[in-house]
């Protein structure tokens, strides 16, 4: 017994000596590319048993481009190629790998898994907001920020999925499927009911739907009451109307002087009476007023006293 102990430990003592001694640095493990709203992000662990200070090198590649290295010297167990200014194509097909430093030790390369970026990347939720209106609610989808492009942009043909039901009954959840624009009315709904949605999108390239939103819960009320574009609306025709006036106003401001506030003018029989061209009349008309004519007259007081 002695003996297979002794064995075993030389054995060991052999392995693990032969692992110190050769200077061989093993390459991280589990790398594999990843997508999140068409970002590029590689991802790795670290090798079995790596010491402290290890440091990394990640590299990608596109068909017909040599590498390119993205992250230099990282500590960190993943490169986001998106990040530093790359032309990342969002119709691009990627692979990358990684390798380990210590010191002068490297290890070798260790690739990663190919990705096509608008195919297998996981599109995030859309958000949604609600809005009540009488026995309708709007819902409103505001689609996901992507790392580069926009949704619209990728998958032109991208629809929502939208299922609604009344708080507490799921079971009876209805669907509207294959909508193309980012806002909807659900109508025929109860009066003072809650109703709860998610939204989903299908870009009909991509195998895999989005994430689901979260689940939004809004209650109808009593009485429709005036959508706020309504209120919107005629605010706009009012000022717009106001406009109009003033410049109306300016354009036209003599006429309407002139209408609002007319000329005396003297009646078309007194200007053809003949006294107006007499010469008596023009005489008159032409002369002047005499001149008056005055004596000056000085009044003295009598000082005697009368007894």
């Amino acid at each position: 017994m002695s003996a297979t102990v002794c064995t075993f430990i030389l054995t060991f003592s052999t392995l693990c000596g032969s692992r110190v001694v050769s200077g061989v640095l093993s390459g991280p493990t589990n790398v594999r590319f990843t997508s999140y709203n068409l970002n590029l992000v590689l991802r790795w662990d670290p090798p079995e048993g790596a010491a402290s200070g290890v440091v990394y090198t990640a590299e990608y590649k596109a068909p017909f481009i040599n590498h390119n290295v993205g992250c230099l010297n990282t500590s960190s167990l993943e490169c986001d190629f998106t990040r530093l200014n790359f032309s990342i194509s969002e119709y691009g097909r990627y692979t990358g790998r990684v390798r380990a430093q210590l010191g002068a030790e490297s290890s070798a390369w260790v690739e990663s898994n190919q990705i096509y970026l608008d195919k297998d990347t996981v599109i995030g939720s859309p958000n949604v907001s609600l809005l009540s209106n009488g026995a309708t609610i709007d819902v409103s989808i505001k689609d996901p920020v992507f790392a580069i492009s926009a949704l619209r942009r990728v998958y032109v043909l991208a629809t929502y999925n939208i299922t609604y039901w009344k708080e507490g009954h799921k079971e009876t959840a209805k669907s509207i499927r294959n909508i193309q624009q980012n806002r909807v009315v659900l109508d025929g709904l109860d009066l003072r009911a809650k109703y709860c949605v998610q939204v989903q999108i299908d870009t009909g390239r991509n195998p895999k739907p989005s994430e689901p939103s979260v689940t939004v819960c809004e209650s109808t009320t009593e009485n429709k009451e005036e959508a706020p574009w309504v209120a919107a609306v005629v605010t706009f025709v009012v000022m717009a109307a106001a406009v109009a006036l003033v410049v109306v106003a300016v354009v036209y401001r003599r006429s309407i002087s002139h209408f609002l506030c007319p000329k005396d003018a003297l009646p078309q029989h007194f200007k053809d009476y003949p006294l107006l061209n007499s010469s008596m009349y023009v005489t008159m008309r032409n002369s002047h007023p005499p001149e008056e004519i005055y004596h000056t007259l000085s009044i003295v007081a009598d000082d005697s006293t009368v007894e």
